[in-house]
């Protein structure tokens, strides 16, 4: 082998790995404890997906986000903190000084009170250790709310209570 072929082949191998392709769930429970649905988050190529399942809800739309604390005790679910805000920015999606890496678009509750949603959550990984992870030293939950998002008012989009909680786990 020439040189050119030895120096390229030093250069692949010294080369930092691609973060791998994750995944991570979350089961939802409302303040009785019982299962009300999944959030499904799959990390591929640095891109975050998220996939909503509900049932139990109320017909309408409901607040959803990525709360800064991977906790859901107590029936008001506040232990899980403030909406995941890694890069210090507004809240809501319509928020010109915005976006909270947690901000999503409403979940959508039929009349029998199930909801799906399906989304890309932007400025978050699953990769361990980076500082905008949801599975940092003090982990994220996933939290849906009464109420609509209002996508612009500080710091939560008027939502409302906190009617359903999960712990997002890898």
């Amino acid at each position: 082998m020439n040189r050119s072929i030895f120096a390229l082949l030093a250069v692949l191998a010294a080369a930092p790995a691609a973060a791998a392709d994750a995944t991570a769930t979350a089961a939802l429970k409302d303040a009785k404890g019982q299962s009300v649905g999944t959030a499904t988050f799959t990390e591929v190529g640095g891109v975050v997906k998220l996939k909503v399942s509900a049932s139990g809800l109320t017909p309408g739309n409901h607040g959803i986000h990525v709360h800064e604390k991977g906790k859901c005790e107590g029936a008001d679910f506040k232990s899980a903190g403030a909406h995941f805000n890694p890069h210090g920015k507004q809240h809501g999606t319509d928020n010109e000084q915005g976006t909270h890496a947690g901000d999503m678009p409403n979940l959508e509750a039929g009349a029998d009170g199930k909801a799906a949603l399906q989304t890309v959550l932007h400025g978050v990984t699953l990769e361990r250790g980076a500082a905008n992870s949801l599975l940092d030293a003090d982990g994220a939950a996933v939290v849906i709310h009464a109420k609509a998002d209002d996508q612009k008012t500080d710091p939560s989009g008027n939502s409302g209570d906190r009617v359903a909680c999960g712990v997002v786990a890898p």
